[in-house]
């Protein structure tokens, strides 16, 4: 009887061990089985992003993507509310990135132009005929040149998500064809007022005109000017191609719109809600490149058809012109620094 009950006991306890043995192995899921990459625990909040476009134009488009990217792998936690045509700021490009900067707004697609009314340094991507085509600008953007304005941004308490693209800046005349340097001497061309366009144009033997852009339709229309320089977009846009006879596409500056936001907001994200706001971002500015870059050809074609007069430059005609403006690297290399404008010429 002794011997029965001493087999029992060792059974019991063999058994007990082997069941002990299965409940830890059971107890430590397989990483496989895991809930794959669920959206970060964060306090459901609404952000706000200006956009200075407005609400019908790719820049709006991009910004929409990016909010409906942002609101599903949040889960709907985070909602980007958009305000068009630079709602928050009154209209005022430049209180725009003043607020983005203090934290009164959150987000917010302005261009590299009005940025560079701030700090000059942000106009060494709009250079004179520095990039010649959207695959280089994307190569210097999306490289060293975009990392290098993004140090600049963090000096503002800027993150800079992503960069979008306004486009090479296009002009537009009732004069003449412009093919030469000589055909822009003496005409009245409106430009954003930035210093470097104005000595630009000097360097071409024009008389750049700074005024404010909603004035630009009628000023055209009254002869009060002989002509403007803009994306494509905005000419169309602000249908400044019917009061115009002549265009000249030159890609003489490109513009990109930077989608920027306030650092002390991104930093009080967690790191995974981070990397959303980064993804989503470069996704919806590829998206947004895109079809700024399919409304060129479209709008190209509608100022011919519409009668205006056309005129693409070759690479060499456009040699012609950049040869005429080196003055302008000259003068500004002191105030952009060297090493970041090599940035952007090597990076081609």
């Amino acid at each position: 009887m002794k011997k029965i009950l001493s087999l029992i006991m060792v059974a019991a306890l063999v058994l007990n061990i082997g069941l002990t043995g299965c409940s830890s192995k059971t107890a430590e899921k397989p990483a496989a089985e895991t809930p794959a990459a669920q959206a970060p625990a964060v306090e459901k909040q609404t952000l706000k992003m200006s956009v200075t476009a407005s609400d019908t134009s790719t820049w709006a488009k991009g910004a929409a993507k990016f909010a409906e990217i942002v609101a599903e792998k949040t889960n709907g936690q985070i909602e980007i509310k958009i305000y068009p045509n630079d709602q928050l700021s009154g209209g005022n490009q430049s209180k725009g990135i003043e607020m983005l900067m203090s934290g009164s707004t959150d987000l917010t697609f302005h261009s590299n132009i009005i940025y560079s009314v701030m700090d000059e340094r942000f106009g060494v991507v709009s250079l004179p005929f520095l990039i010649p085509d959207v695959e280089t600008a994307d190569k210097i953007i999306d490289g060293a040149g975009g990392e290098a304005l993004n140090k600049i941004l963090l000096e503002k308490n800027i993150v800079g998500l992503g960069y979008g693209q306004n486009g090479f800046r296009q002009l537009t005349n009732n004069v003449r064809p412009v093919v030469t340097p000589e055909d822009i001497a003496g005409m009245k061309i409106r430009i954003p007022g930035i210093k470097m366009f104005i000595s630009l144009f000097k360097a071409l033997g024009a008389d750049p005109i700074t005024m404010n852009f909603g004035e630009v339709f009628t000023a055209l229309q009254q002869n009060t000017i002989d002509g403007q320089e803009n994306p494509l977009d905005t000419i169309a846009s602000s249908k400044i191609n019917e009061v115009q006879k002549y265009m000249t596409v030159w890609n003489y500056s490109y513009d990109v719109i930077i989608l920027g936001m306030n650092k002390d907001k991104f930093e009080s994200f967690d790191p995974a809600t981070q990397q959303i706001l980064q993804d989503a971002a470069k996704e919806a500015c590829l998206y947004q490149r895109q079809i700024t870059r399919e409304l060129d050809a479209v709008h190209t074609k509608n100022f011919i058809d519409g009668g205006v007069k056309v005129n693409e430059l070759t690479p060499e005609q456009m040699g012609v012109f950049r040869d005429k403006v080196q003055s302008v690297y000259t003068e500004y290399e002191p105030i952009m620094g060297k090493e970041l404008m090599d940035i952007f010429r090597q990076a081609k």
